[in-house]
């Protein structure tokens, strides 16, 4: 008994060393409690800091007056959604701060000024049930869009509250389908029936904090009576289930996401689930009688290889049946991947990306044939394809943009190369002086990575124009050419230049390019960052003493990397809702879902390459740091705020001189309305600008 007791002691007091070392390691893990009052007084001192000091700048009410002016222009493209015969947009202005649901029609939406019809006013909803509503998206029912499930967010999270609404009576069902704040994932089957995956109690949920259980939900009956169909296990990502509506080959489909780049999918029919035996890391589809799978890796099957970033079609029911005979409808190139596609009722058009620019193919299935034609659209810059109606119709939207060219959207006509532009955005800024060119830059390994160098055309090559990199560099994202009145305003007009750089880890040349940067093989993202630096400085475009880089999410953990690794290299870091502490991501908030894309830092064999990169364990105070300015949002349950609270804590405790802004609403875009995203960016470019000059 006196042995037990002793050894129970020891055990104790060994937990207690380990935990004094834990403490010890990490002093400020009291600054994870979200909305503790400790830590939102320390959130409180440091806004204040850095408000006094940005807002104080000759730059700042200027710009955050033009930018609220960009931000809330009734002239930009009110882009659409169809339900039924209306076409809905959500919209934000001066007067509507949180915004309006509203709709019109087709022939309205050709006008200039379309008259449109308010559906659901969020200020006034706020306003009469006092909370802190952020609109978080809507899905209608299919055909006639009269029933729809409202998801609206306290503050900008991503766990938000679901609510049934009835367009025609313009009010929210009483007694209709309803879900309290959770993050949640639910579809329709029919007017009375939903697909319904939320929080549904302990253990429902997964280590990531997606659900993990769906179920089949009857109107008029309570949500714990609804019938369970499948459960994913709890170290999965998620589960979610839909439904194609398409007449003649409607089918239902459960999703279990492994992770964040493999799954199952499984056809529900008969109250049978049957497994679609795809590759689990390939993302599969149908469209009418045809399945869609498009391949992360190269495939061996039949006696046949598919090259990885492929796209196959088959028929379903005979690929369900056993049946594994493919067309092949894309296939990259060391050059070209496939951006997206997008199906009308009787064509896919293929957006591919060729060097990182745009092109759209059109693809017909006549008589068991795929036909193929080029669509004829601008060569240089970014275009998004949005169909009308994939059911119904073959028109389709079509955005074309680039840097200095405002955003244009078309209505086009599958099988026709003819367009109506319908919208344009108004010119934020005076585009003339500027130019854009690629260039490439040679990383570590000898990998050629592309950028976007927009400035202007008189700019001097003499290593003293104030530039800004942007970079994010992961989970398979390409950053293409976009047109930002924000940019243009606030950055080139005075002088800056603005580097975007295409760098491994994302999409911009398909599944392989992202892959080359995947877990322990990280370092080349941030490899490929510093090689565009130091090659803006040898083209003598900016240098050192001028350059600033900036990223948020995934790419705040680049900027947090570099700032490490290569603080030689820049004069000011802007990072923005950012992964820093890696250690500890995992168990942060979504963090357990992204470790198909970092690793998983419990196990010590990954913890030996994530350790080496991770920010927060690698600043030192022993180094020189260019001046960073650190924002994130108390409402992002996505990427912790705790991660950038804790970076600038251990930061200033070690001497550096560090800026910190933290909004208070907003989730993972770190803004939950116009002005405080002219707010972020006034503070984001004033910082900028004092900083690189």
């Amino acid at each position: 008994m006196h042995a037990y007791r002793k050894l129970a002691g020891s055990m104790v007091l060994g937990l207690a060393a380990a935990g004094a070392q834990a403490q010890q390691a990490d002093p400020y893990q009291w600054l994870e409690e979200v909305g503790g009052d400790k830590p939102m007084a320390w959130v409180k001192d440091q806004n204040a800091a850095a408000l006094k000091e940005l807002e104080a700048r000759p730059q700042f009410p200027a710009l955050q007056a033009r930018l609220k002016t960009i931000l809330n222009s009734k002239e930009r493209i009110p882009f659409v959604k169809k339900y039924g015969s209306h076409y809905y947009n959500f919209w934000k202005d001066e007067q509507h701060v949180r915004g309006i649901w509203r709709r019109t029609t087709l022939e309205q939406f050709q006008k200039a000024e379309p008259e449109w019809e308010t559906i659901i006013d969020l200020d006034k909803l706020a306003e009469v049930e006092k909370e802190n509503w952020v609109w978080a998206g809507v899905n209608c029912l299919y055909p006639k869009g009269e029933r729809c499930l409202v998801s609206l967010s306290r503050g900008g999270g991503d766990a938000q509250v679901l609510r049934e609404y009835d367009v025609g009576q313009r009010a929210f069902v009483a007694d209709g389908f309803a879900l309290p704040e959770a993050k949640s994932d639910v579809a329709w089957i029919d007017q009375d029936t939903v697909f319904v995956a939320t929080d549904f109690g302990p253990d429902s949920m997964t280590t990531s904090g997606y659900p993990r259980i769906i179920k089949e939900w009857k109107r008029g009956t309570p949500l714990n009576s609804a019938r369970q169909l499948y459960d994913a296990k709890p170290e999965d990502l998620a589960a979610g289930a839909y439904k194609d509506f398409t007449p003649g080959y409607e089918a239902q489909f459960i999703t279990r996401q492994i992770g964040f780049y493999s799954s199952e999918l499984f056809l529900y029919e008969g109250g049978q689930l049957k497994k679609v035996p795809k590759p689990d890391d390939a993302n599969a589809y149908t469209v009418r009688d045809q399945l869609m799978i498009e391949l992360r890796s190269e495939w061996k099957v039949e006696g046949k290889t598919y090259p990885q970033g492929a796209l196959l079609a088959t028929d379903f029911r005979r690929f369900m049946q056993g049946g594994r005979q493919f067309e092949v409808l894309f296939t990259p190139s060391p050059t070209r991947s496939l951006d997206g596609v997008t199906v009308t009722r009787s064509a896919l058009l293929l957006n591919e990306l060729e060097n990182v620019k745009n092109r759209l193919v059109e693809l017909k299935h006549v008589d068991g044939k795929w036909q193929r034609r080029a669509v004829e659209a601008p060569a240089f810059g970014t275009l998004e394809a949005a169909a009308l109606d994939p059911v119904e119709s073959d028109q389709y939207f079509l955005t074309v943009t680039d840097f200095l060219n405002p955003a244009t959207l078309y209505l086009a006509q599958a099988g026709s190369d003819k367009r109506q532009a319908l919208k344009s955005m108004p010119a934020f800024f005076d585009a003339k002086p500027y130019t854009v060119k690629q260039f490439e830059a040679r990383s570590k390994d000898g990998t050629k990575v592309p950028y976007f160098v927009v400035m202007n055309k008189n700019a001097k090559l003499d290593g003293k124009n104030p530039a800004v990199l942007y970079g994010y560099g992961g989970f398979e994202v390409s950053l293409k050419p976009f047109y930002s009145g924000v940019t243009g305003e606030a950055w080139l007009k005075h002088g800056g230049v603005y580097v975007l750089a295409n760098i491994r880890g994302g999409g911009e040349f398909g599944p392989r390019w992202h892959q080359a940067a995947l877990k322990e093989n990280r370092q080349r993202a941030f490899d490929d960052f510093i090689a565009v630096a130091q090659d803006l400085a040898k083209r003598k475009v900016s240098s050192p003493r001028h350059l600033g880089i900036m990223g948020g999410s995934n790419g705040g953990l680049l900027v947090g990397a570099v700032l490490t690794q290569r603080p030689d290299l820049f004069n000011a870091v802007v990072c923005q809702v950012p992964l820093l502490d890696m250690r500890r991501y995992s168990r942060l908030l979504a963090g357990a879902s992204w470790m198909g894309e970092y690793g998983d830092p419990d196990d010590p064999a990954q913890w030996a390459y994530i350790s080496k990169y991770s920010p927060y364990q690698n600043v030192s105070k022993d180094k020189h740091y260019p001046r960073t300015l650190f924002t994130t949002s108390t409402r992002d349950d996505r990427v912790h705020p705790g991660h950038a609270r804790k970076m600038v804590a251990r930061m200033k405790e070690q001497g550096h001189d560090v800026l910190y802004w933290e909004n208070t609403e907003g989730g993972h875009a770190g803004a939950a309305n116009n002005d405080q995203q002219a707010q972020m960016w006034a503070l984001t470019y004033t910082f900028l600008l004092n900083q690189l000059k």
